[in-house]
C-alpha cells in the first residue's frame, strides 16, 4: 500500500474502459463491485472496511460516545483551499469535536451522477483519504448510489461520524453561564466566499481560500490543558452570527459581542464590502466558536492563538434579555444582531 497521504495522479479504474460513471456503476453487478474495489476501498483501505461486510464491527472503549450525520452538495466540487471531499470529512469530524469527542470512524455514502468522468471521483476520494487522515480518522464503512444524467450534480455525500469523550468536561449550551467569555478561533468568512468566488468566476482583489480544517486538535489541546469550555459550535452555514444567537437562545442568556474585535481578513472584508454581504453571516469551515469560563479565557486565547494568531476573544455573556445577541459598533453605539434569514449563499456545503 501507497503512503497514505500520497495523491496519486491517475484513477486506478481502467479509464480506457469506463472514463465515466455509468447506472451499472450503482446496480449491484460486477461494474458496481469493480467501482468498490477499485476507487473506494483502494482510497480508503483499513482492515474494517476491507472485510466487506453490510456494516463495521468497531471496538470502543468504554465510556461516552458521540455520533453525528451530515450530507454535502457543495458546487463547484472543488474551490481554493478545498473540494467536496475534504469538506465531507472535515465538517463531520468537526461536528464530533464540538461536542469534546475524539474524532475515530467515519461512514461515507456518495450519490453519483451518470457520466460524472471516474477521474474526478477519484480525486475526491483521494482528498477524503488525506483529510481523514489529518484527522486521525479511518473511513470504515459507506453505501454508492448512481442516480440518471440530469438528477444530480456530479457528486452528493453523505457522512456519519463516531467519537469518543475522553474527559469529564459537560460542552453543551446548558453550561453557559453569565460572565463567560466568549472567543472565536480564527478570522472568518473565507469559505463561503472561496466557494461563491469559484463559482461565479469572480476575481477578488486579494486570493480567498477556505478555511477548511479539522478542530479537534486545538479543542484537545484546550481540553487537555484545563480549560473550562462550557460550549462550543463550529460555524458554518449562517456564519458566526447564526452561531451566537443560537447558542444564545439555546442558553436563555444575553450575549454581547464587539464587532472590532471580530477577525476578519482584509480580502474577505473587501469582498463582502464589494457584493454586499455581512462578513458575519459568511460560512466558515474551520473555525469555531467557544464559550469558556472567564477565569480560562487568557488560556483558551493562548492556545488557540499557537494554531491561528487571528483567535480572538469576542464578546461576554451576560444576564440580559434571553436569546439576545448585541454588537457594538466600531464607531461606540450598539445594534441587535438577528438570526440570518433566507439563503444567503447557496450551495456552499
Amino acid at each position: 500500500m501507497k503512503e497514505a497521504g500520497a495523491i496519486e495522479p491517475t484513477c486506478p479504474l481502467p479509464l480506457n474502459e469506463h472514463p465515466r460513471i455509468r447506472l451499472a456503476h450503482g446496480g449491484g453487478g460486477r461494474l458496481m463491485q469493480q467501482l468498490i474495489e477499485e476507487v473506494f476501498i483502494a482510497a480508503f483501505d483499513n482492515p474494517v472496511l476491507r472485510g466487506g461486510h453490510d456494516g463495521a464491527v468497531l471496538e470502543l472503549l468504554h465510556g461516552r460516545s458521540v455520533m453525528t450525520t451530515d450530507s454535502y452538495v457543495v458546487r463547484p466540487l472543488f474551490f481554493p483551499g478545498g473540494d467536496i471531499g475534504a469538506l465531507a470529512v472535515n465538517g463531520t469530524v468537526n461536528d464530533l469535536a464540538m461536542c469534546g469527542a475524539k474524532p475515530l470512524f467515519l461512514t461515507a455514502s456518495f450519490i453519483l451522477e451518470e457520466g460524472l468522468e471516474t477521474e474526478t471521483l477519484w480525486r475526491v476520494v483521494r482528498s477524503m483519504r488525506v483529510a481523514a487522515d489529518a484527522a486521525g480518522v479511518s473511513i470504515v464503512t459507506g453505501d454508492t448510489k448512481v442516480v440518471e444524467r440530469g438528477h444530480g450534480d456530479g457528486i452528493y455525500i453523505n457522512t456519519a461520524g463516531v467519537g469518543r469523550i475522553e474527559h469529564e468536561v459537560l460542552v453543551a449550551p446548558e453550561r453557559i453561564t453569565t460572565g463567560d467569555a466568549i472567543l472565536v478561533s480564527g478570522d472568518i468568512g473565507r469559505h463561503g466566499l472561496a466557494v461563491l468566488g469559484e463559482r461565479e468566476g469572480l476575481a477578488f482583489v486579494t486570493s480567498i481560500e477556505s478555511d477548511c480544517a479539522p478542530l479537534w486538535d486545538a479543542v484537545h489541546a484546550m481540553l487537555s490543558g484545563g480549560t473550562d469550555i462550557h460550549c462550543m459550535r463550529d460555524a458554518t452555514r449562517g456564519g458566526l452570527c447564526a452561531v451566537l444567537n443560537e447558542l444564545a437562545k439555546g442558553s436563555s442568556l444575553q450575549f454581547d459581542v464587539v464587532e472590532r474585535d471580530i477577525p476578519v481578513s482584509e480580502g474577505v472584508r473587501g469582498a463582502c464590502e464589494v457584493l454586499g454581504l455581512d462578513a458575519l453571516q459568511v460560512a466558515c469551515e474551520g473555525r469555531f466558536v467557544a464559550i469558556v469560563a472567564k477565569k480560562d479565557e487568557e488560556r483558551a486565547l493562548d492556545i488557540l492563538k499557537t494554531r491561528n494568531e487571528t483567535a480572538s476573544v469576542i464578546g461576554r455573556v451576560t444576564d440580559g434579555e434571553g436569546g439576545l445577541v448585541t454588537i457594538q459598533t466600531p464607531i461606540g453605539g450598539q445594534r441587535i444582531l438577528d438570526m440570518p434569514t433566507g439563503e444567503l449563499l447557496p450551495r456552499i456545503c
